[in-house]
């Protein structure tokens, strides 16, 4: 099983900020991530890096130091690569996993009346990427928030457990948002959702920030970059699915249901459309 991704200065990193130990990390995190989204182990990555001269001292000594300790936590081994040289760094990583014929977990599987079900807590990674584009990074109170932004952990364990167990219908990561996400595994498996507003599991947001606008609920819909794992169960098994699985809460957070449409539901049943409004490339800025 194989994943590709691509990690971009200026697109997805600021060279100029973000430090090279966390671009080397996440680098490897963001590509690894889709093995723990289809229940696979990952086994060995291949690195392509081009980079300027000026990132080839203490930079690129750093990024080396970020990525050798993600290879560590994820279980990984570098089995080869390329290097040039470029105006800016640009990073492929390619991953190898390995999983038993017929357990991987694709986005095509969901049926209606699946519950939809999230990892960990949602907008983490959102809310430290905006205390960087607002140049609050380095005010030290706000620096631990940082921590999800820069060295996302992945629910590699939680995903090799679903396949094993054959739980999830459907399992997709939140790399582009839960809304863009939610969407992907729909568009993939040809059905619709609902989901449950006041059920969503979103970060904390300290209420000095809040007053700057920083809004939980719009980081945990759209923001990127959680890496944790939206999955779809059977109602019938769903009792299975445990609250906590070794440190990491799992929520249920709405239905699969029939047709094409994404559906927010607040707590007294109003029903409004759920706009897929993560990450995407392609859309006008």
């Amino acid at each position: 099983m194989l994943t590709c991704d691509a990690f971009l200065e200026n697109i997805h990193f600021l060279g100029a900020i973000h430090p090279p130990e966390a671009v080397g990390y996440k680098a490897l995190a963001r590509a690894t991530s889709d093995l723990a989204a289809m229940g696979a182990e990952p086994r060995f990555f291949l690195l392509s890096l081009a980079l300027p001269p000026e990132r080839t001292r203490a930079w690129l000594d750093g990024f080396l130091v970020g990525m050798a300790r993600a290879t560590r936590r994820f279980g990984l081994i570098l089995a080869g690569g390329d290097t040039a040289q470029n105006p800016t760094v640009a990073i492929s990583v390619t991953v190898l996993g390995e999983i038993s014929p017929g357990r991987a977990v694709t986005r095509a599987g969901a049926r209606p009346g699946d519950l939809l079900y999230v990892t960990g807590h949602l907008g983490r990674a959102q809310l430290g990427l905006e205390l960087v584009l607002r140049g609050m990074y380095l005010q030290p109170q706000w620096k631990p928030l940082l921590r999800p932004h820069l060295y996302p952990e992945l629910r590699l364990d939680f995903g090799q457990w679903l396949a094993r167990q054959r739980l999830a219908s459907a399992m997709i990561d939140t790399s582009d948002g839960l809304s863009t996400d939610l969407e992907h595994l729909c568009e993939s498996s040809r059905v619709g959702a609902r989901v449950w507003a006041d059920r969503i599991p979103a970060v904390r947001v300290p209420p000095a920030l809040r007053e700057r606008g920083f809004d939980p609920a719009e980081f945990a819909l759209h923001g990127g970059e959680d890496y944790e794992l939206l999955f779809t169960v059977p109602r019938r098994m769903s009792q299975r699915i445990p609250g906590t699985y070794r440190g990491t809460p799992t929520s249920p957070i709405g239905e699969i249901v029939r047709g094409r449409g994404m559906f927010l539901v607040e707590s007294d049943g109003r029903k409004t459309p759920l706009a897929a409004r993560g990450w995407d490339h392609f859309r006008p800025k």
